[in-house]
């Protein structure tokens, strides 16, 4: 298998807090639409919410899969995220380490 084949994602998330972050990490894991989940604590986000300047400390959620899970992964981050609109963004991965890649891709498979 080539680089080429292996269209990994690179997906962005922000949660309320770790526990939801966490909660969401593992499904996304078990159901193995994610290789795996990094968490990062205490990030302060600011922002326009119904027309009002917010302020809050939130978690930040990385999640690695493939191209051909990131439907799924998405569905299923939106059926356990609080939040009204949460931010869930796909980057594509362009370079990376091959073996890690392919660590991703069999992670990703059934």
């Amino acid at each position: 298998m080539s680089t080429e084949d292996l269209s990994a994602r690179w997906v962005y998330i922000t949660c309320t807090d770790k526990k939801e972050a966490r909660h969401i990490a593992s499904a996304a894991v078990k159901e193995r639409l994610a290789a795996c989940g990094n968490i990062i604590d205490k990030m302060e986000s600011v922002y326009e919410w119904k027309g009002e300047i917010e302020s809050d400390e939130e978690t930040v959620l990385i999640l690695k899969t493939m191209d051909d899970r990131y439907q799924e992964l998405e569905q299923l981050v939106l059926s356990m995220h609080s939040y009204e609109c949460p931010c869930i963004i796909a980057l594509p991965v362009e370079v990376g380490f091959d073996g890690f890649l392919k660590w991703i891709h069999k992670e990703t498979r059934s």
